[in-house]
């Protein structure tokens, strides 16, 4: 982080090579991940699977827009922010809405698909969020790239029940909760994100105001 950085000409973690060649990496990862879900995920009927390559496919979007605004400055960085945020809270409610769906008009989904696409998804993010790990607590727009990772490893995790509960007792409903916990998870990381890009805005805005 900038605060361990030795003071002599050092890179911050917003423009290091190293930080760009991770997200880089994410990339890739997630991008991979959204295609092998969503096939999955409609075979298999699940809305937590499909909820989960939507949330791939967001998080690719996530780095790519992480990967544009490096270098640039607090404000900008914080409003690229503020746009993931409103994206991840739209993310959100539009699972909320499909595990309403599915409630209704749905049937049990295949749970041994649900295990394996789980356990593979799981592996891949922890994967992210380990390369991620020592830049969370950067800028707004660093935190919304890890908060989207720990996200995603706690959501696979949740998959993986959800696919115990299916195969146990024949019914649709572990999927439909494990979907709509992943949409919450998904809506209390945009209030965090928007809330941190909030501030640095405002302070933003204060130094111009004294500058």
């Amino acid at each position: 982080m900038a605060g361990n950085c030795c003071g002599q000409g050092c890179a911050s973690p917003a423009t290091s090579v190293r930080y760009r060649r991770i997200l880089w990496v994410a990339l890739a990862i997630n991008l991979a991940m959204f295609a092998l879900e969503i096939g999955a995920g409609v075979r298999a009927g699940s809305v937590s699977l499909l909820s989960d390559s939507l949330d791939f496919f967001g998080d690719a979007a996530n780095y790519g827009v992480s990967l544009w605004v490096l270098g640039l400055g607090v404000a900008m960085r914080a409003r690229a922010s503020l746009a993931k945020a409103l994206t991840m809270g739209a993310f959100g409610l539009f699972i909320l809405t499909m595990a309403v769906v599915h409630f209704l008009y749905g049937s049990p989904p295949h749970a041994a698909t649900m295990g394996v696409v789980g356990l593979v998804a799981l592996l891949a993010n922890l994967a992210v969020a380990t390369l991620l790990f020592a830049y969370r607590e950067g800028d707004s727009n660093m935190r919304s790239v890890w908060l989207c990772s720990r996200n995603d490893a706690l959501g696979n995790l949740a998959v993986m029940l959800a696919a115990l509960g299916v195969f146990g007792t024949g019914s649709g409903w572990p999927d439909l909760v494990v979907a709509s916990f992943m949409a919450l998870l998904a809506i209390s990381a945009a209030v965090q994100v928007a809330r941190h890009a909030l501030a640095e805005l405002r302070e933003q805005r204060l130094v111009a105001e004294r500058g």
